[in-house]
């Protein structure tokens, strides 16, 4: 049989400044590139018109055609890596194979599996940091701890960031290693189950007037001032370096949203219970969730009466994406006034979100419900007019999604501003000073 190592992409999907990648090119073997659309993962999504299955698609065949003409290809499987694995060492001596680092706990169980499975064949697994700037253990208190408050992890980080650690992985100088073999046929994704939307996709650029003007406009949803870029860092098609250097040069916010998306992999990783629905801090597991009534899904759709609220989620819904203020705005709403568990929210978004992220969703629902660490305290409660008047002032957000909000067919308020507050705020303090 054929001698290799493999290469298995998973949230890394570019050929160019891939760290696993590149120590998989300078070993002694041909590499043979792979991708597994995981069933574990797809039998469980609801909705077969799922938009981040059809961009890791598009991605894989973009790659396809760098390898091809570099006169090698990417095998793609669909089923279940055990299952994969298992056909793949029947068919060729694999003495390695390299991946990426993934934080989450549905990925450390899958690599452990798949750990044993070559261990049996002496095959060795080699993974890598390459989604983050610091990972795991690389940035922590002076005691040896793990960082729970923003300010003072951002601080540690910055003070440890060096051209170093934003140097690219020169992938290109090694392409002839790559195992040489005929172009093959990526599954459809028909024959997967899945329809296809066909709406585009964030364009994978960052333009640096933007960039300069981040800090200004990223808070106003009627203005094109974020970058967009979430999906891309999601799925590994850009560089987390690349995108860590420019923001260096350009835009200190811009690179203080890079350095909250490390600290949410840090809390994920030291804390693994928030990716199991629970909340960081136990006391807010207390509290009593109202029941729902089918205001959770006038919040889904966008029918709550606050038409800031509703302008999110119809974008959202039809998009696939939300602003990040507004996503702010939308949860504390579902937490705060509505007093429904985050976790219901959590979940809406994981299904949604094109740029679904666990760790930065969980961070994120729980920063606002006051769960979370470094979260908004519980007596944060955002009102939504002021948050509209403030950040869309001329509507001009709120009428490309809701052009009805001031006809009479549009619903009145699901709940009252201050009397939601009230509420909130006996409720959480109820619970927690069971504690």
């Amino acid at each position: 049989m054929q001698r290799v190592n493999i290469f298995w992409f998973r949230r890394d999907l570019r050929l160019k400044d891939n760290a696993a990648l590149y120590h998989a090119l300078k070993s002694p073997n041909p590499v043979l590139p792979i991708f597994i659309f995981d069933r574990n993962i797809l039998d469980q999504l609801e909705d077969k018109a799922d938009r981040r299955v059809e961009f890791i698609h598009a991605a894989l065949h973009e790659m396809q055609q760098q390898l091809v003409e570099i006169g090698t290809s990417l095998r793609v499987f669909y089923g279940t890596p055990a299952e994969v694995y298992t056909q793949l060492l029947q068919q060729y001596t694999i003495d390695a194979v390299f991946t990426n680092h993934d934080y989450e706990p549905y990925a450390q169980e899958r690599e452990a599996l798949i750990q044993n499975i070559l261990k049996q064949h002496g095959t060795a697994l080699h993974t890598f940091k390459d989604q983050v700037i610091f990972e795991k253990n690389e940035v922590l208190k002076d005691d040896g701890n793990p960082y729970t408050v923003f300010t003072p992890y951002s601080k540690k980080w910055k003070a440890k960031l060096n051209d170093f650690y934003l140097k690219p992985y020169p992938t290109e100088k090694y392409f002839g290693n790559f195992f040489k073999t005929t172009p093959q046929v990526i599954p459809a994704l028909q024959s997967m189950g899945f329809r296809l939307v066909d709406k585009p996709f964030p364009a994978k650029a960052l333009k640096t007037e933007l960039l300069k003007k981040y800090g200004q406009q990223r808070d106003f949803p009627a203005i094109e001032g974020t970058s967009k870029l979430g999906v891309h860092l999601r799925f590994g098609t850009i560089s987390i370096r690349q995108l860590a250097a420019y923001a260096r040069q350009y835009s200190e916010v811009y690179l203080n949203e890079l350095v909250w998306r490390d600290f949410y992999h840090n809390i994920l990783w030291h804390f693994q219970q928030v990716g199991s629905g629970k909340a960081f801090k136990p006391a807010y597991d207390t509290i009593e969730w109202r029941k729902d009534t089918g205001e959770f899904e006038r919040w889904c759709k966008g029918l709550t009466g606050y038409p800031i609220v509703d302008a999110g989620m119809r974008e959202l819904n039809e998009t696939g994406y939300m602003h990040n203020r507004v996503r702010m705005i939308v949860a504390s709403f579902l937490s705060k006034h509505l007093l429904l568990d985050w976790r219901l929210g959590e979940a809406y978004f994981a299904a949604k979100l094109l740029d679904f992220d666990l760790a930065a969703n969980n961070g994120g629902w729980q920063w606002a419900a006051g769960s979370g660490c470094d979260a908004a305290p519980y007596f944060r409660i955002f009102n939504p007019y002021l948050q509209t008047q403030k950040f869309d002032p001329a509507l001009k957000y709120v009428k490309q999604w809701v052009p009805e909000y001031l006809e009479f067919n549009y619903p009145q308020p699901i709940v009252q501003h201050e009397a939601a507050r009230k509420r909130c705020l006996e409720v959480y303090s109820a619970a927690l000073k069971k504690d």
